[in-house]
C-alpha cells in the first residue's frame, strides 16, 4: 500500500508552475473552488501528482479560515494522490467563504474538494 504522506516532491514550489497549471485544463469548478491541472513544466524523476493551492484574502479574509481551507485541501490531496494521474493540481478559491463555524466550513470543503479529486481521477 503506498504512503499517505504530503512529501516537498508533491507539491509546487515555483511560480512557473503555478502558472502552467492554471494556464492548463480546468478539470471543474464548484460553488468555492476551481481545481485546474496541466502536465509537469520540469522533467520529474518520477511521475507523480503535485498540488498548489490558491487562497485569496479577498474570499477568505480571516487567516484562520485560509489556513483551514489549506489543511482539508491537503488532507484531501494527500489521501488520493496515487490514484490521480501524473500532473500538476492548482485548488483555486474562486468565491467568498459565507461565516460559519470552523467545524462546518470544514465539512463543506472537504466535500466540495472530494468531488473535484473524483472528477479528476476520471478525466
Amino acid at each position: 500500500m503506498p504512503s499517505a504522506s504530503y512529501p516537498k516532491a508533491a507539491r509546487l514550489h515555483r511560480p512557473l508552475e503555478f502558472t502552467n497549471a492554471l494556464k492548463g485544463k480546468r478539470v471543474s469548478r464548484g460553488a468555492l473552488f476551481t481545481l485546474s491541472k496541466a502536465k509537469p513544466v520540469y522533467p520529474l524523476t518520477e511521475p507523480i501528482a503535485r498540488l498548489g493551492l490558491v487562497i485569496a484574502k479577498r474570499f477568505a479574509a480571516k487567516a484562520t479560515t485560509r489556513n483551514a481551507i489549506k489543511r482539508v485541501a491537503r488532507e484531501s490531496f494527500r489521501h488520493c494522490r496515487h490514484e490521480l494521474p501524473a500532473c500538476d493540481y492548482v485548488i483555486r478559491l474562486h468565491g467568498k467563504v459565507t461565516p460559519c463555524t470552523l467545524t462546518e466550513l470544514k465539512i463543506t470543503i472537504r466535500k466540495e474538494i472530494d468531488h473535484h479529486f473524483a472528477k479528476a481521477k476520471s478525466a
